[in-house]
């Protein structure tokens, strides 16, 4: 989505500590010291606040950000956290990324002869995408490498795991829009959202996508685009 961001915005695209190509952690892991590495790249950038979108538990950073007023607006696409209080099938979700880690680590040195097919393609996004066949391969394999070096991964599902998800949004002030595929996987609608819309995000704008995955950055780009330039050109 950036080219289309880019031409509207000055555009700063942060990766999460401990992830790929990241800052690495500065003291226990945790979701605060996430959006604290965050925080800490727009201080440098010179900003003190910014439109955000970001995606799964981007998403979450992003709201995140939001409750310590440094949002002007937020698009969180499927956004982490959103399971009703009660509802133990978050922990399935972080079982399923502990193996899906460990295979993609074993595929990592094999990425670029398994995407060189369209079965290897299909398998690579089948979790997170409907359509795939726009995508270059040279994304998928950096994305491929990327997911399997996210060292921080274990440690913040253990983190998860242990404090569950908490967000103060009566500190959010600023206009929400929180985009959910119906075909998402991973966090899947509408049970991964019951707690934003009812507890949390009730007064947000929401828009469902048919037959989207859970990143509808990458399956459906310039949809997705729209929806963010869509709410930031109201500021």
């Amino acid at each position: 989505m950036l080219p289309a961001l880019e031409r509207e915005h000055e555009v700063l695209a942060i990766t999460l500590a401990g992830h790929a190509g990241g800052p690495p952690f500065d003291g226990p892991v945790s979701d605060a010291a996430l959006v604290d590495a965050v925080e800490r790249a727009m201080d440098e950038a010179g900003w003190s606040t910014a439109n955000v979108a970001s995606n799964s538990l981007g998403g979450y950073v992003a709201l995140q950000l939001a409750s310590r007023g440094r949002a002007d607006s937020v698009v969180a696409l499927a956004p982490a956290g959103g399971w009703a209080q009660g509802d133990d099938s978050f922990k399935d979700t972080a079982a399923y990324f502990l193996r899906m880690q460990d295979l993609v680590r074993a595929a990592a040195p094999h990425a670029e002869a398994i995407l060189s097919t369209e079965q290897g393609r299909r398998t690579a996004t089948q979790e997170t995408t409907v359509r795939f066949e726009h995508i270059p391969t040279e994304l998928l394999v950096h994305q491929l490498r990327g997911v399997a070096s996210c060292e921080v991964a274990p440690a913040l599902i253990d983190y998860a795991l242990r404090e569950g998800w908490n967000l103060d949004a009566e500190r959010i002030d600023c206009p929400v829009r929180v985009v959910w595929g119906t075909q998402d996987r991973i966090l899947k609608w509408p049970t991964a959202a019951v707690r934003f819309q009812e507890d949390w995000l009730a007064n947000a704008d929401w828009i469902v996508l048919d037959d989207v995955g859970h990143c509808p950055q990458l399956d459906v780009p310039t949809e997705a685009a729209e929806l963010i330039l869509g709410l930031t050109s109201r500021r």
